[in-house]
């Protein structure tokens, strides 16, 4: 996985049949966060079996919503009962992204068309609240508040704190990323692709290995304000899959 710089694998059985799959996440909370020895444990004892998979004539907004709903970043191609390609969340988020773009056109023109009626019968013909303002708000400028939940769980490590440390509170939270903080602020994040990158790779003990030498230093991040849309082309432009989200009220 390191050597060909992907975070994710497939497995098939003596027919070439899908049986399996094993990610950088399966591997940081399945084997480092348990303390496993990596040259000891077979592949089958922490994959993932039998994964959902879809067709190669699937729609790319129908993966996408798969793999939304499953929890799960890569999603197997089938064709004729063969594997043919395995599709990362990543590469699907253009697509997302095109289509929230064509939702946010539709949304201006309407608001468009009844601001001008508004106009050419010199009233408001929805209020002081105008209907154009919540179109305006629901349709094309939504904000990450609506999506991230009161009680979302966010894995939080200091700098000196091992990746091993890091590892077990990624496993306890159920999360692949950590949220390196220093004086309270995000001075960092480290993925479960870093652990496998910068870490297994490398032969680093993972239980002596502080956070900050294989951390990402100063990520991007985004404000619960910022737009849906603008926080997805953030991560497909920097080629990323976690922003951390803060909150300036707090």
């Amino acid at each position: 996985m390191a050597a060909r710089r992907v975070d994710a694998v497939l497995l098939t059985d003596s027919n070439a049949l899908l049986c399996g799959i094993l990610t950088d996440k399966d591997i940081t909370t399945r084997v480092i966060a348990r303390e496993l020895k990596l040259e000891d444990t077979p592949v089958s004892k922490v994959m993932t079996r039998n994964p959902l998979f879809v067709l190669g004539d699937t729609l790319a907004v129908e993966a996408l919503q798969k793999m939304v709903q499953g929890k799960f970043r890569h999603l197997p191609v089938v064709d004729n009962g063969e594997v043919i390609a395995l599709l990362d969340i990543a590469k699907c988020l253009y697509d997302a992204i095109a289509r929230m773009e064509r939702a946010a056109e539709k949304g201006r023109a309407i608001a468009a068309a009844v601001e001008g009626v508004e106009k050419h019968w010199g009233t408001s013909v929805s209020g002081p609240n105008t209907f154009v303002e919540t179109l305006r708000e629901r349709m094309f400028r939504p904000s990450l508040s609506t999506i991230i939940s009161e009680n979302s769980k966010v894995a939080t490590v200091a700098p000196t704190d091992t990746v091993l440390t890091a590892s077990k509170k990624m496993l306890e939270l159920k999360v692949s990323s950590a949220v390196v903080a220093i004086e309270n602020k995000p001075g960092g994040i480290l993925t479960s692709r870093d652990i496998l990158m910068r870490v297994i790779a490398q032969n680093l003990p993972p239980e002596s290995t502080t956070v900050g030498k294989v951390m990402t230093q100063s990520p991007e991040c985004a404000t619960i304000d910022t737009p849906i849309l603008e926080a997805l082309h953030t991560m497909h432009d920097g080629k990323f899959l976690h922003l951390p989200v803060l909150d300036m009220g707090m």
